[in-house]
């Protein structure tokens, strides 16, 4: 049985620690949304700068940069406790990957385009091209965080079944 190899881990704190960039620099555009213009203070003063949007899709797209990077990073900290094959291992690593920037760079565009992403043409919201292309964007994702929490909890599992108990190591 196998850990995350150590690229495998210091790949997947790049990533997270790409997701938490990604989540600064989407807080930014949360951030003048709110204000209404970019207002920096004593740089830069009322520059008239309108971000469209719900302030809810900002939120969720700052949000999930932060919840999505700290997962990955999570992953590779917790490596030594989750006993896989080769390529059960490969598989939750590409499968942490796709879960954090799928659901991220989602959450972005329906920001960006004021859509939510959640049915194809709309449901009941507003539809569109970048809404459905949205929504057909969040499938690979949510495959990946059911087969990604699967393996981790068996090889978590894997991992504590290997471990001796107390009175198996006394005797």
């Amino acid at each position: 049985m196998y850990s995350l190899t150590e690229r495998h881990r210091t790949l997947l704190v790049l990533n997270g620690i790409g997701l938490l960039i990604s989540s600064a620099l989407t807080g930014w555009f949360y951030f003048f949304h709110l204000l209404g213009d970019i207002d920096l203070w004593p740089i830069l003063n009322h520059i008239e700068f309108k971000i469209g949007g719900d302030p809810r899709a900002w939120n969720m797209a700052h949000l999930e940069g932060i919840t999505q990077g700290l997962m990955l990073m999570a992953i590779a900290a917790c490596a030594p406790f989750i006993k896989l094959s080769a390529l059960l291992a490969r598989v939750v690593f590409y499968s942490a990957l796709i879960t954090g920037w799928m659901f991220t760079l989602p959450a972005i565009a329906n920001a960006i385009f004021d859509t939510r992403g959640l049915s194809f043409d709309g449901g009941p919201f507003a539809g569109g091209l970048a809404n459905s292309l949205i929504f057909l964007s969040g499938w690979p994702p949510i495959m990946a965080v059911h087969v990604l929490f699967g393996l981790l909890f068996y090889g978590v599992w894997t991992h504590y079944k290997s471990l001796k108990t107390a009175d198996e190591v006394a005797s």
